[in-house]
C-alpha cells in the first residue's frame, strides 16, 4: 500500500514541481528543464502505481512461500530499499526537504523501504 500511496504522491508533487522550476529558473531555461522533468516525474508515479499493486497482491503469496511471490517481493524489497541512500546522495540541498510533498515522500520512501526489507526476509509465523 505504501508504494501506491508513494505513486500518488509522485503524481500530485508534479505540478509542483513544475512551479519550482519556472519561479527558479529563467523563462529559456524552465523550457528546457520542464518537460524532461514532467517525463520522469509523470512515468514514474505511474510505474509506481502496478508496482504497489503486484507487491500488495503478491504479499499474502509469499508469506505462503510461493516462489514466485516470494522472488517479486524481494526483487521489490531490495530496489525500494536502494531510494533512500539514492535521496541522501541526490538530494543533498536542505531546501529539498522545506517542501511538505517531499518530506512527505521521503517519509514514505523511508517507511516501505524498512517494512518491505523486513516482510519480505522475515520467516513467516505458523498460525
Amino acid at each position: 500500500m505504501l508504494l501506491l500511496l508513494l505513486g500518488v504522491v509522485h503524481l500530485v508533487a508534479t505540478p509542483h514541481i513544475s512551479k519550482f522550476i519556472h519561479n527558479m529558473t529563467s523563462p529559456g531555461a524552465a523550457e528546457l528543464l520542464t518537460p524532461p522533468m514532467l517525463l520522469n516525474h509523470v512515468l514514474v508515479g505511474i510505474l509506481l502505481l502496478p508496482l504497489g499493486y503486484l507487491t500488495f497482491y503478491a504479499a499474502p503469496h509469499s508469506a505462503a512461500q510461493a516462489r514466485w511471490a516470494q522472488v517479486l517481493v524481494r526483487t521489490t524489497a531490495v530496489t525500494v530499499a536502494t531510494l533512500p541512500l539514492a535521496l541522501l546522495m541526490l538530494m543533498s540541498k536542505r531546501s529539498y526537504f522545506e517542501a511538505p510533498l517531499f518530506v512527505v515522500a521521503v517519509a514514505l520512501v523511508l517507511a516501505a523501504a524498512v517494512t518491505l526489507l523486513v516482510v519480505a526476509f522475515s520467516t513467516p509465523r505458523e498460525r
